[in-house]
This record gives C-alpha cells, structure tokens and sequence, in this order.
C-alpha cells in the first residue's frame, strides 16, 4: 500500500459469492461453481466522513454490481485473469478509488485426491499517476 493518506482509508467487501463458469478444466466451464470475492478499495474517506453525504463517497453497491458484472458476466480460464479484470474494472468505474485490491477464491477446487477448502489469488493495482 502506498504510503499517502487515502491510502489508510478503506472500503472492504468481503465473502460475496457468486456461481460462475471460470476455470481452465471443460467441466468447470460447463457445471460452474462457487467462487467467492473479496474486494478492498483505497481512497479518501475524510471528505464523506464530516459531510455523511453518499456523494462524497463510493457507493458500496456500485462496487458490488461492478464486481458481479466480471465474475458472472464474463468468462475466464485462470482466477488471476478474473481478478486483473475486477481490479480494472473497478478503477475504470470509481475515479475516487486509488487502488484496489481483489482476491478471488474458488471453493472446493477440482483437484484430484486432493481435501482443500479453497484456492484464491489476489492483486493489487494502483490507479496511473
């Protein structure tokens, strides 16, 4: 995280799930499967604390919607490629946002023999500049 003010201010979004078709495997682009987001997002949040005026902020459910846009409107073979593309996204749609970070985690992966509760990638990107 750099080391500016924005960046001790957060939103976070965690745990939302979602049931999509990503994965490398021809059964996982078929059946689908659970993947589960969790969505951190740097920018100032002085101005919206004095003022409690939602203008002055990100809405929560517009990072929502943008994030579900990706994970159940697009398709990938890889998580980091879902990820990259809810960072992008993200950065794309809320100026006020400096950087993000998104980790996104596929439950109950399709390895064989193996007991594992999850897998997950995450990435950090900053806004250029």
């Amino acid at each position: 995280m750099s080391d500016s003010k924005a960046s001790r201010d957060h939103i976070l979004l965690e745990g939302m799930t979602f049931y999509a078709y990503h994965g490398a495997n021809p059964e996982e682009k078929e059946l689908g499967q659970r993947f589960v987001v969790d969505l951190q997002v740097e920018l100032d949040l002085g101005p919206p604390g004095r003022s409690d005026n939602l203008a002055d902020t990100v809405s929560y459910t517009g990072l929502y919607h943008a994030v579900r846009a990706v994970v159940e409107g697009e398709r990938f073979n890889l998580l980091e490629a879902v990820a990259e593309a809810i960072a992008q996204r993200v950065l794309a749609s809320f100026p006020p946002v400096s950087a993000v970070l998104a980790r996104v985690a596929k439950v109950s992966p399709p390895i064989k023999g193996a007991i594992l509760g999850k897998v997950a990638v995450e990435v950090y990107r900053q806004r250029d500049g």
